[in-house]
């Protein structure tokens, strides 16, 4: 009989705030209370402030037409032509809106409580207050490297203003003013304010330059000249005046405008060798003369200072030696901080209006209708014991059939929202639970998608007695341990590739297997092994089986570059790309091949110079029982208007070409010519339902012993490789 689940107690949940970029909808998601992780800070969030420049774009664009934001991105247009000449135009829309249909989180001024700290830190304690750069979020997890302790003396309203101030104060670093120079801050917006403030603490004079009245009142307020060009007032005249003729010495353009005046402006107005810092975004259609001849500075400055999106810094914790980097983020945002604490930063003056956390609607509200708003503060007051559910129910007393299989899914990121978890419900799985470390995508994957519950709480999952079968969809070097844990608690296992990333995790997972079949009985593991189920190539194995000559196979996949410091690429995280996605074609060529591999071998691009990444440029060839043997060639140097796989056959006088899962053709071969699809198929929706299928026949959609066979070979290929 279909059985209830029962209905949670209505708690307030931890509540956050997203922007949808497809209809420009702010929206406060109630999520599960994120998990606290080494090398960051759980805080309890008393006090967020909306940054007026940047969350303001971000709104306006997602209100914006699909036309409108394509022409304020023409590099990403060029992007999605590429991909709807090699992947097809129902694809790339496919791929486009799941982009644009992604809430991303807003907010990064944050101040709060210490109520638990991860491992491998120190400096920090339970009850510190703190600012860091987490969202508007009743409970922030954070790296420690982007936090900072708040003096006594300093209230939250003032602290609130410490990550916005340190982008002004980055900027004036780069711009080095010394005592006495004169500067002009183009923008006096809620950045353009601090930095005056910032420039004036160094000893300069300085000029404010902006449209807005109310802005420029308070510049001079903070002991700046001002000019206001809807007067008719010419900025350049202004600034050689200000600057009694000689040139001012140094502009920081803190406006947001796609014009190019302000910085044609800033040059023009510059002394000989003067420095020009651009804190934030104009248009940059800019005359070489005007830098040429006086041998001006240009520099953009990066957010909060050193450290910003180096995942070394920020994610892993490593902070970069005070002896060679005296100010990162981090120490940038102490400086700000004891220049509240000691009144030469004045931050009330900044605050333009404070809500509740409940009434966020009204603050997007004042934020997009009142152009001249500033600080907008957000208090949160709520109960800590409110935050803390680790367990969100999205569709409460909804009745389960315990006859069929019921889904946990532990990772929310773009494949399983993409691509795994719509074709789990589109072959009919009941979807339970959904859970992430962090909670936020939990909550809104499962929102989007029918899931009955979200959570922060993975081992919740795996414990759960009302779910039987779990597909981890996680970073890949989680998957053999939640593979393993999965197993012993008597799941059926869906993972997405990789398997293991080395021999030690894959003979954890097979020891893991065998213990539960032989304990329990009839469990099934399966790997994301997708291709082998695309129509095209189940038509190519039917073709396959009617000759008996031994076959050659050729495999391209032109994978794309990636950087050296993404996740993939990190042996210990990602495995490398060999391992995290080869081991596709290396499992497409064992199914095609229908016998065991019996060798291995591997090359790939030598050391030179300018080659950042070698492995991803290599070949693995592969030998068959029967005489077959075929290369897969893995490329990251190809163009991105290639197709991005190619599969060929050769055997008995015949060939197969299949190219990009859209387009199969035969040559030479009786009563076949083309098997062609409207869209791209990768055989992502069979995959699934091979896998729900498994669990109600017993059968094993990928038999057992070819998984461990493919994750054996695709390891020591990578090995190969690696020792070379």
């Amino acid at each position: 009989m279909p059985k209830k689940l029962e209905t949670e107690r209505p708690w307030r949940k931890m509540k956050q705030v997203v922007q949808r970029l497809d209809s420009g909808e702010t929206q406060i998601i109630e999520a599960p209370a994120p998990a606290n992780a080494a090398g960051h800070l759980l805080i309890r969030t008393t006090a967020t402030l909306i940054s007026a420049g940047t969350e303001r774009m971000l709104v306006d664009f997602g209100k914006s037409s699909m036309l409108a934001k394509a022409r304020q991105q023409p590099e990403r247009v060029k992007e999605v032509l590429a991909k709807v000449r090699t992947d097809g135009l129902v694809t790339t829309l496919d791929a486009v809106r799941s982009k644009l249909g992604q809430p991303i989180p807003l907010g990064y001024c944050n101040v709060g409580e210490v109520i638990a700290v991860g491992e491998d830190i120190d400096g920090f304690t339970v009850g510190d207050r703190v600012v860091s750069n987490g969202p508007h979020a009743d409970i922030v997890r954070v790296p420690h490297n982007l936090c900072a302790r708040i003096p006594d003396g300093v209230d939250d309203e003032a602290a609130a203003f410490t990550v916005v101030a340190s982008i002004g104060l980055q900027g004036v670093r780069l711009a080095g003013p010394t005592l006495g120079e004169v500067f002009v801050v183009t923008g006096a917006g809620l950045i353009g304010l601090l930095t005056i403030q910032l420039l004036r603490a160094q000893g300069c004079r300085v000029m404010a330059i902006d449209f807005d009245e109310a802005k420029l009142a308070l510049a001079r307020a903070f002991g700046a000249k001002t000019c206001n060009p809807s007067l008719g007032i010419d900025p350049v005249a202004a600034g050689m005046a200000f600057s009694r003729g000689r040139g001012v010495d140094g502009v920081i353009v803190t406006a947001s405008t796609q014009s190019s005046d302000p910085m044609r402006q800033a040059a023009q107005m510059c002394r000989k060798r003067g420095r020009i810092v651009l804190v934030g975004v104009t248009g940059l259609n800019l005359n070489r003369a005007d830098f040429y001849e006086k041998e001006l500075s240009f520099q953009v400055s990066c957010s909060y200072g050193p450290g910003r999106y180096d995942p070394e810094y920020e994610d892993k914790g490593r902070d970069y030696p005070i002896g060679f980097v005296r100010w990162t983020e981090g120490r940038n945002f102490e400086a700000v901080l004891d220049m509240i604490s000691e009144q030469r930063l004045d931050t009330a003056p900044l605050i333009s209006k404070c809500f509740p956390f409940e009434e966020v609607a009204q603050a997007y509200r004042t934020l997009t209708e009142d152009k001249s708003a500033l600080g907008l503060l957000l208090k949160y007051e709520s109960p800590l014991e409110e935050r803390l559910t680790r367990k969100t129910m999205l569709l409460p007393n909804i009745a389960l059939d315990t006859t069929r299989s019921v889904m946990g899914v532990i990772g929310a990121g773009n494949y399983a929202t993409r691509m795994l978890i719509p074709a789990l419900k589109q072959a009919g799985a009941q979807l339970h639970t959904i859970a992430t470390p962090g909670g936020l995508s939990s909550a809104i994957t499962g929102g989007g998608s029918g899931f009955l519950a979200a959570s922060s709480d993975v081992s919740a999952v795996l414990a759960s007695p009302e779910i039987n079968a779990v597909a981890i969809v996680t970073r890949h070097d989680s998957h053999a341990s939640l593979v393993s844990e999965a197993l012993f608690a008597g799941k059926h296992v869906f993972v997405e590739k990789p398997l293991a990333l080395n021999f030690d995790e894959l003979e954890q997972v097979e020891s893991a297997y065998r213990q539960a079949v032989q304990t329990l009985g009839g469990r099934q593991l399966m790997v994301g092994f997708n291709r082998r189920f695309a129509p095209q190539v189940r038509r190519v194995k039917q073709l396959l089986g009617g000759v008996q000559a031994p076959k050659t196979f050729l495999i391209t996949m032109n994978a794309g570059a990636i950087p050296k410091g993404h996740w993939t690429q990190d042996r210990n995280v990602g495995g490398g790309r060999i391992i995290g996605e080869a081991c596709h074609m290396i499992d497409l060529m064992r199914f095609l091949a229908d016998n065991p591999i019996v060798s291995i071998q591997a090359r790939r691009m030598g050391d030179a110079p300018g080659v950042e990444m070698a492995e991803d440029k290599a070949s693995i060839t592969l030998g068959f029982e029967d005489g077959s043997f075929g290369t897969i060639m893995y490329l990251a140097n190809g163009a991105s208007t290639f197709p991005k796989e190619r599969v060929e056959v050769f055997t008995a006088g015949r060939t197969l070409q299949l190219d990009n899962f859209r387009r199969l053709t035969g040559f030479g071969w009786p009563g076949f010519k083309k098997y062609n699809l409207m869209r791209q198929d990768k055989g992502q929706q069979a995959c699934a339902a091979a896998f729900l299928d498994s669990l109600g026949s017993g059968t094993a959609a990928i038999p057992p012993e070819e998984i461990f066979e493919v994750s054996r070979a695709t390891i020591e290929a990578a090995l190969i490789l690696r020792a070379q």
